[in-house]
Order: C-alpha cells, then sequence, then structure tokens
C-alpha cells in the first residue's frame, strides 16, 4: 500500500516539519553513517574477543582507541557499553566456588608487612596465590601466580594436578630467575597463610635470597587484592573461555594467556597501559590510578580492586 504522502514532493514536507532539504539529506546520512561506524566496532571487538575473549568493556575501550582515531569515529565508553549490550556482546563474571587456602596447619605464619607500604618501582612487592581451574574431564588443576604489585606483570606461574608446595616453589623460581644478581634485596614477598607458602622449602628459597616474607592475618581477599584480582583476570577473561582435556595443553595454554596479560592487556591500575610497559619502562613512563572506588584504610597499603 502507497503512503498517502507520497505524491507530496519532499521540499514540501521539509516546509511542514520547519526542516530544509539539506538538513533532511544530512541527518538521512549521518544514520547511514552512525550504522557502518557501529558495525566497524563490532567487527573489531570480536577480533580482539579471539585473544582476549571475556576482556569487559573498559579494557576494550582503551584497545580500541587506535582503530577509533584511524577511522575517525565518535564514541565514547557509555556508548560502547550500550551497544555492546544491545548486540549481546557483554560479558558476565563468575563466581569463585572453590577454596584453595588451608591456613590450619603447624607452620610458622608470618605478619603482614605491606600496610604501610607502597612500592616505587618493579620488584619492591611480589604477591602469591593459587587457584583452580576446572578443565574438560571434571577434574581440577591448579595455578600458582607471582605478580609485581607496581607494574602487575605475572613474573612466575605453574599449573600442576596439585596444590603441592612444590609447585608453587617452581612458580617462585620462575619469578626469581629474570631477577638479576642484586636486584632481590630489597624484595617483599606477600602471600595468604596457606600451607604452601609456609613451608620449609618455600619459605628457605625466600630466605636463601635475601627476600622478605609477609603474609595476610585474617579472611579478608583485599589484604592480598593484587593477588586475587590477577586470578579472576586470567581465569574469567581467557582460561575458560577454551576447552582443555589435559595438564600438557593446560600449560602450553597458560604459557599464551600470560602473554597476552603481560603484553596486550591495559590496567586501569596504571594509566591503561601494558604490565609489560610499566615493569621494562620504570624511568619513562608515569602511571596513576584510574578508578573512583578502591579499598582504603586508615595509613594502609592501596590494594587496587579493579583492573
Amino acid at each position: 500500500m502507497k503512503s498517502n504522502f507520497s505524491h507530496i514532493g519532499l521540499a514540501k514536507l521539509c516546509g511542514w516539519f520547519g526542516i530544509t532539504r539539506q538538513a533532511y539529506y544530512q541527518n538521512n546520512w549521518e544514520g547511514i553513517s552512525t550504522t557502518l561506524e557501529e558495525d566497524l566496532i563490532i567487527q573489531r571487538v570480536k577480533e580482539i574477543r579471539k585473544s582476549h575473549r571475556r576482556m569487559g568493556t573498559r579494557k576494550l575501550y582503551e584497545m580500541l582507541q587506535p582503530f577509533i582515531l584511524e577511522h575517525h569515529i565518535k564514541m565514547g565508553r557509555d556508548a560502547l557499553f550500550n551497544m555492546l549490550s544491545a548486540n549481546h556482546l557483554l560479558v558476565r563474571k563468575r563466581k569463585r566456588r572453590i577454596q584453595t587456602t588451608n591456613s590450619y596447619h603447624w607452620f610458622r605464619k608470618y605478619p603482614n608487612l605491606i600496610r604501610e607500604y607502597n612500592p616505587t618501582a618493579p620488584n619492591q612487592l611480589w604477591v602469591s596465590d593459587i587457584t583452580y581451574w576446572k578443565i574438560n574431564n571434571g577434574e581440577h588443576l591448579y595455578i600458582s601466580f607471582i605478580t609485581d604489585v607496581y607494574s602487575h606483570k605475572i613474573v612466575g606461574y605453574q599449573v600442576a594436578e596439585t596444590m603441592e608446595a612444590v609447585e608453587s616453589i617452581q612458580a617462585l623460581q620462575m619469578a626469581l630467575s629474570a631477577l638479576g644478581a642484586e636486584s632481590h634485596l630489597n624484595l617483599i614477598h606477600h602471600s595468604d597463610r596457606g600451607m604452601q607458602y609456609c613451608s620449609h622449602a618455600y619459605v628457605k628459597l625466600l630466605q636463601d635470597k635475601g627476600i622478605k616474607i609477609s603474609m595476610t592475618e585474617n579472611g579478608d581477599p583485599l589484604e592480598n587484592a593484587v593477588a586475587e584480582r590477577v586470578n579472576g583476570i586470567i581465569k574469567e577473561e581467557y582460561l575458560e573461555t577454551y576447552e582443555i582435556d589435559n595438564l600438557p595443553d593446560a600449560k602450553e595454554l597458560l604459557t599464551a594467556v600470560v602473554d597476552l596479560y603481560n603484553s596486550e592487556r591495559p590496567h586501569m591500575s596504571i594509566s591503561n597501559f601494558t604490565p609489560n610497559n610499566i615493569h621494562h619502562s620504570i624511568n619513562t613512563i608515569k602511571t596513576e590510578r584510574l578508578w573512583k572506588n578502591y579499598y582504603r584504610k586508615q595509613n594502609t597499603f592501596v590494594n587496587p580492586v579493579q583492573d
């Protein structure tokens, strides 16, 4: 059925609504242009998510900046969020269900040394933690991470079928292998009070290297917030998006994922630079925390809770 206005000229229609023909054509073209820009952004987001499968909107927005500038696209973070929502491209966080810390043991526990400590360079404060990874056969693997707090770089990691101390020691040895002969002398190692970190072998390795030992003193995860956050990022944004059946494949994937995290993923806690940018460019890059809400108690070390 034809419209009742089909016989009326464009000039008269524009006159009725108080607009010019130029404005009509301009608005019509802008609508088409906006659609094309959104299609370009969606395509680029999907390309990024081939590697960073569950990356959140804030990080996507930072990674999209070179692409947006190159194509002269005007889009704010809220507009990107709305567009991703409309296209079912937002990700939902998953809750942790398995406890990986057993602090009920007879090994010596050390005090928390970092309440009033704020690192000013890499390799002054490392934090460690263990998380689980459920693979396709229903079994769980366990990953030990060591993260530099200043740069947020994962400096050591190990995945294994058990949570034995020897596996956490492998992650620590990896981190230590990248240090120079004297660079560890002012280093603090912070962890929870799990048996792995209190074991004689783990403690002896730290003491032999002259590294100070710090541990959480209660069950508050914010006492080790950076380590907890790294666990969540690696699992939720990367590992849980892959189908893995065995330990050898898990080791290979974890290595690739850690490299993506260290070299490509921006962090709001370090001015949206990547961990590698900060860890290896201490004298040339200045950072500031870009989130609004973070955990702080009176005169305590600030633990980032958003990356």
